[in-house]
């Protein structure tokens, strides 16, 4: 059996034609959001996956530098290096007049 495009009428072709695009413009849209959602989770996914490696970089350097400070601070060092900075940094300043510009409230309210 032929079918003979001749016998539709205009408006029944144009009427067919419209719902024609309409679902291929349809089909457009829901692939455009489709590829637009899964574009915004890898770019989230990329983004938690930045943000988490660089705290656990940062957290990794001051977990390091916790335990050098504490490595530092439990090491004797021998006679010759024992060193008294208090007495020796007074001994060094002593009788010199230090140069004073008044306490804190009183130069911020001189500068206001």
């Amino acid at each position: 059996m032929q079918f003979d495009l001749s016998a539709v009428e205009t408006g029944t072709m144009v009427v067919i034609g419209t719902l024609v695009f309409a679902l291929l413009i349809g089909l457009f849209m829901m692939v455009s959001v489709f590829s637009a959602m899964v574009l915004v989770g890898l770019a989230r996914l990329a983004w938690y996956l930045l943000a988490r490696a660089v705290v656990g970089s940062v957290r990794g350097i001051n977990h390091g530098w916790d335990r050098l400070v504490h490595h530092a601070s439990t090491v004797e060092l021998p006679g010759d290096f024992q060193v008294d900075f208090v007495t020796d940094f007074r001994a060094d300043y002593q009788g010199q007049a230090a140069p004073s510009t008044g306490t804190y409230p009183r130069v911020v309210l001189r500068d206001s």
